[in-house]
Protein backbone atom coordinates (compact mmCIF):
# COMPACT_ATOMS: atom_id res chain seq x y z
CA UNK A 1 0.00 0.00 0.00
CA UNK A 2 1.88 3.33 -1.49
CA UNK A 3 0.81 6.56 1.20
CA UNK A 4 -1.12 9.00 -0.49
CA UNK A 5 1.13 12.53 -1.02
CA UNK A 6 -2.12 14.16 1.15
CA UNK A 7 -2.18 11.52 4.05
CA UNK A 8 1.47 12.55 5.15
CA UNK A 9 2.40 14.70 7.17
CA UNK A 10 1.12 15.66 11.11
CA UNK A 11 -1.29 17.97 10.16
CA UNK A 12 -4.60 16.81 8.14
CA UNK A 13 -7.40 19.20 6.53
CA UNK A 14 -11.11 17.90 7.36
CA UNK A 15 -14.25 18.72 5.36
CA UNK A 16 -15.48 21.74 6.56
CA UNK A 17 -17.97 21.38 10.25
CA UNK A 18 -20.77 22.71 10.92
CA UNK A 19 -20.99 22.60 14.21
CA UNK A 20 -20.86 24.63 17.68
CA UNK A 21 -17.35 25.16 18.20
CA UNK A 22 -17.79 24.18 21.86
CA UNK A 23 -19.32 20.84 20.75
CA UNK A 24 -17.01 20.03 18.15
CA UNK A 25 -14.17 20.61 20.75
CA UNK A 26 -15.33 18.39 23.39
CA UNK A 27 -16.28 15.76 20.55
CA UNK A 28 -12.30 16.11 19.45
CA UNK A 29 -11.02 15.74 23.46
CA UNK A 30 -13.23 12.78 24.00
CA UNK A 31 -11.26 11.13 21.26
CA UNK A 32 -7.76 11.77 22.85
CA UNK A 33 -7.11 14.26 20.04
CA UNK A 34 -4.80 17.37 20.68
CA UNK A 35 -7.03 20.23 19.51
CA UNK A 36 -8.97 22.43 16.74
CA UNK A 37 -7.20 24.46 14.30
CA UNK A 38 -10.05 26.13 12.44
CA UNK A 39 -9.61 29.48 10.19
CA UNK A 40 -12.57 32.29 9.54
CA UNK A 41 -14.43 30.76 6.32
CA UNK A 42 -14.87 34.49 4.50
CA UNK A 43 -11.15 35.57 5.05
CA UNK A 44 -8.72 34.35 2.36
CA UNK A 45 -5.55 32.29 2.95
CA UNK A 46 -2.53 33.80 3.55
CA UNK A 47 0.76 33.54 5.66
CA UNK A 48 1.60 35.36 9.09
CA UNK A 49 -0.39 35.88 12.11
CA UNK A 50 -3.17 37.95 10.53
CA UNK A 51 -5.79 36.37 13.07
CA UNK A 52 -7.83 34.57 10.71
CA UNK A 53 -6.41 31.40 12.20
CA UNK A 54 -7.57 30.15 15.66
CA UNK A 55 -5.92 27.19 17.64
CA UNK A 56 -7.70 25.88 20.62
CA UNK A 57 -6.00 23.06 22.86
CA UNK A 58 -7.49 20.45 24.72
CA UNK A 59 -6.93 20.73 28.32
CA UNK A 60 -7.40 18.54 30.97
CA UNK A 61 -6.84 18.15 34.27
CA UNK A 62 -6.28 15.44 37.27
CA UNK A 63 -4.96 14.86 40.54
CA UNK A 64 -1.46 12.67 40.72
CA UNK A 65 0.44 11.31 43.43
CA UNK A 66 4.29 13.15 44.10
CA UNK A 67 6.89 10.47 44.40
CA UNK A 68 9.77 12.65 44.24
CA UNK A 69 11.76 15.10 43.04
CA UNK A 70 14.74 16.44 41.01
CA UNK A 71 17.04 18.44 42.43
CA UNK A 72 17.69 21.32 40.48
CA UNK A 73 21.18 23.62 40.07
CA UNK A 74 19.35 26.48 39.49
CA UNK A 75 17.29 26.61 42.27
CA UNK A 76 18.73 24.97 45.41
CA UNK A 77 15.62 25.76 47.53
CA UNK A 78 13.47 24.05 45.24
CA UNK A 79 13.77 21.38 42.53
CA UNK A 80 13.87 20.77 39.10
CA UNK A 81 10.61 18.53 38.52
CA UNK A 82 8.33 16.89 40.54
CA UNK A 83 8.24 13.25 39.57
CA UNK A 84 4.21 12.07 39.76
CA UNK A 85 2.49 8.92 39.42
CA UNK A 86 -1.00 7.36 38.81
CA UNK A 87 -2.74 4.01 39.87
CA UNK A 88 -2.77 1.15 37.40
CA UNK A 89 -4.61 -1.77 37.95
CA UNK A 90 -4.34 -0.43 41.72
CA UNK A 91 -0.58 -0.10 41.39
CA UNK A 92 1.61 3.00 41.11
CA UNK A 93 2.84 3.66 37.86
CA UNK A 94 5.06 6.69 36.88
CA UNK A 95 3.20 8.87 34.72
CA UNK A 96 6.43 11.42 33.89
CA UNK A 97 7.64 14.95 35.72
CA UNK A 98 6.40 18.66 35.77
CA UNK A 99 8.53 21.22 36.10
CA UNK A 100 6.08 24.46 35.52
CA UNK A 101 3.49 26.16 36.62
CA UNK A 102 5.18 26.86 39.99
CA UNK A 103 5.58 30.14 42.03
CA UNK A 104 9.06 30.47 43.80
CA UNK A 105 7.46 30.85 47.14
CA UNK A 106 5.65 27.37 46.27
CA UNK A 107 8.29 25.72 45.04
CA UNK A 108 9.86 26.19 48.42
CA UNK A 109 7.30 24.96 50.56
CA UNK A 110 6.76 22.37 48.51
CA UNK A 111 10.58 21.35 48.50
CA UNK A 112 10.59 21.94 52.84
CA UNK A 113 7.04 19.47 52.54
CA UNK A 114 8.68 16.66 50.47
CA UNK A 115 11.90 16.64 52.46
CA UNK A 116 9.89 15.55 55.64
CA UNK A 117 8.49 12.56 52.71
CA UNK A 118 12.19 11.49 52.10
CA UNK A 119 11.78 7.85 50.97
CA UNK A 120 13.35 5.44 53.96
CA UNK A 121 13.93 2.56 51.25
CA UNK A 122 16.84 2.02 48.61
CA UNK A 123 14.09 1.38 45.81
CA UNK A 124 11.62 3.84 44.31
CA UNK A 125 8.16 3.47 45.66
CA UNK A 126 7.56 2.29 42.05
CA UNK A 127 8.99 1.20 38.58
CA UNK A 128 10.95 3.85 37.41
CA UNK A 129 13.89 3.66 34.51
CA UNK A 130 14.66 7.76 34.54
CA UNK A 131 17.12 9.52 35.85
CA UNK A 132 18.98 8.87 39.00
CA UNK A 133 19.32 12.07 40.44
CA UNK A 134 15.91 11.75 41.90
CA UNK A 135 14.89 12.00 45.88
CA UNK A 136 11.88 9.40 46.19
CA UNK A 137 9.25 10.87 48.87
CA UNK A 138 6.00 8.82 50.34
CA UNK A 139 3.32 8.74 47.78
CA UNK A 140 1.07 10.95 50.12
CA UNK A 141 0.79 14.33 48.52
CA UNK A 142 -1.60 15.04 45.88
CA UNK A 143 -1.02 17.64 43.10
CA UNK A 144 -3.74 18.98 40.69
CA UNK A 145 -1.91 18.67 37.42
CA UNK A 146 -2.95 20.34 33.89
CA UNK A 147 -1.82 18.41 30.97
CA UNK A 148 -2.93 17.69 26.86
CA UNK A 149 -3.15 14.08 26.85
CA UNK A 150 -1.45 10.99 27.38
CA UNK A 151 1.41 9.57 25.37
CA UNK A 152 0.97 5.79 24.09
CA UNK A 153 3.59 4.61 26.85
CA UNK A 154 1.22 6.64 29.86
CA UNK A 155 3.26 9.40 29.72
CA UNK A 156 1.58 13.40 30.48
CA UNK A 157 2.02 15.84 27.68
CA UNK A 158 2.56 19.19 28.37
CA UNK A 159 2.08 19.15 32.10
CA UNK A 160 1.58 22.02 34.47
CA UNK A 161 1.35 22.18 38.19
CA UNK A 162 -1.50 24.02 39.35
CA UNK A 163 -1.62 22.79 42.93
CA UNK A 164 -1.61 20.65 46.00
CA UNK A 165 -5.10 18.82 46.85
CA UNK A 166 -6.82 17.87 49.73
CA UNK A 167 -7.51 14.07 50.51
CA UNK A 168 -10.67 15.57 52.28
CA UNK A 169 -11.79 17.31 49.24
CA UNK A 170 -12.49 14.17 47.51
CA UNK A 171 -8.93 14.03 45.25
CA UNK A 172 -8.98 11.21 43.64
CA UNK A 173 -5.88 10.11 42.08
CA UNK A 174 -5.89 9.79 38.00
CA UNK A 175 -5.94 5.93 37.03
CA UNK A 176 -4.84 4.87 33.26
CA UNK A 177 -7.09 2.62 31.94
Amino acid sequence: NALRNDLVGAIRLSETLDAEPAVLLEHICRLGLEGIVGKHLDRPYRSGRTGDWVKVKCVQSEAFFIVGYEKSSASPAGFGSLVLAAYRDGDLVHVGSVGTGFKEAEAIRLRKMLDTLRWKRKQPPLPYTGSADIVWVEPTLIAEIEFRACTADGKLRHPSYKGLRERQDNADVFRLD
